[in-house]
């Protein structure tokens, strides 16, 4: 099984990726939230330039937001520093796009997208639309070096639904997604691998990313410690941002809310009403979003929240979590890093270490 981290995207994340390269980590990712961190191919270019092993990729960049030949020349200059180590991790946009005031993209776009870049990434001469008249574009010199368009970039595609993972099936991509519990995982790997199947593909050549955040709790430390807070608070607070994307714009989820949280749902909801400005409630909703728990929903981000939310445990009921999505057959696990929160990569090491044998 890989072991990847999640990076908020920042002028030195580099060190972050050139750790988790030391302690053995497969796989590095790194955010594109234009609004909430720095630019995800600066970030990585920081990291090409200080690591040698460690995959480096998009976690995940949304078409939207940058047109198709600029994103497959980013991807081919850093194919220069980093030939053969990088992921192209793709989606319909969450926190990119909702930061913004925005809903997701639809997937026929991604797709296009998506055959855009990787047909310019091959060399080839193709159509698009651009400012809506078909141009033919391609590379015009690759041949003399400035950047490289030789080595495999691989594809993983952020899916959630059924229509986005059938997606994934029909292009052969791996598969990305986020998992808040064993019982869930489980669940939406079966419904993959028969999205796979049914398109033909042999069950062998899936690989399947489970991005899980929490934190790894000393013995007797309670879910919504301090520490705790600060590494998996902030994936906690996304289900009270989902709520109120929902409330105050009609956004639909494909998160379920527990019975269990719903005081804290309702509890934030009437806090979010109040945003201002009050014709862009997002931007707060979305200020700090998973990258720390902001003092308006703090009240609201408890341990039961956290605990339903993420794999926040002690160090042994994690490692049997993880085993049982290993021998499930997830490909990958990947824990996110708050900035900030740097020493977790050594407590997520000792578990990983587990898996090395």
């Amino acid at each position: 099984m890989d072991f990847g981290i999640g990076i908020a995207s920042s002028h030195d994340s580099w060190k972050v990726a050139q750790r988790a390269e030391e302690l053995g980590f497969t796989h590095a990712w790194f955010y594109d939230t234009q609004m909430i961190t720095a630019d995800v191919f600066i970030a990585m270019a920081g990291a090409a330039m200080k690591t040698s092993r460690i995959r480096l990729g998009t976690g995940v960049l949304v078409p939207s937001n940058r047109i198709a030949p600029v994103t497959a020349n980013a991807f081919a200059t850093l194919n220069a520093m980093a030939p053969g180590r990088l992921d192209f991790g793709v989606g319909t946009g969450f926190s990119a796009r909702r930061a913004m005031g925005l809903s997701g993209m639809k997937l026929a776009d991604m797709e296009e997208y998506i055959r855009v870049v990787y047909g310019l990434l091959a060399g080839e001469t193709l159509e698009t639309l651009i400012e809506g008249k078909k141009k033919k574009i391609r590379f015009l010199n690759p041949e003399i070096g400035l950047f490289n368009i030789e080595d495999p970039i691989k594809l993983h595609v952020s899916a959630y639904g059924p229509k986005s993972q059938t997606l994934v099936a029909k292009l052969g991509a791996a598969w990305k997604t986020f998992i808040s519990d064993v019982p869930g995982a489980l669940g939406a790997l079966e419904g993959m691998k028969k999205d796979w199947a049914a398109a033909g593909r042999s069950e062998a050549d899936l690989y399947t990313t489970a991005w899980v955040c929490g934190c790894v709790l000393q013995p007797g430390e309670p879910a919504d410690s301090p520490r705790a807070m600060a590494q998996a608070g902030p994936r906690a607070a996304v289900l009270l941002h989902r709520a109120a994307d929902l409330d105050m714009e009609g956004w639909k989820n494909t998160t379920e809310v527990p019975p269990t949280v719903a005081e804290s749902i309702a509890g934030y909801n009437e806090v979010a009403r109040n945003f201002e400005p009050a014709d862009a409630r997002y931007l707060m909703n979305h200020r700090g979003h998973f990258v720390f728990v902001k003092p308006e929903e703090r009240p609201f981000v408890n341990a039961e929240l956290i605990r339903r939310t993420t794999f926040t445990a002690t160090e042994q009921e994690l490692t049997q979590r993880i085993e049982a999505m290993r021998d499930a057959g997830w490909s990958q696990f990947v824990i996110p890093i708050t900035p900030g929160q740097e020493d977790a990569l050594d407590d997520w090491a000792r578990i990983k270490r587990a898996f090395d044998r």
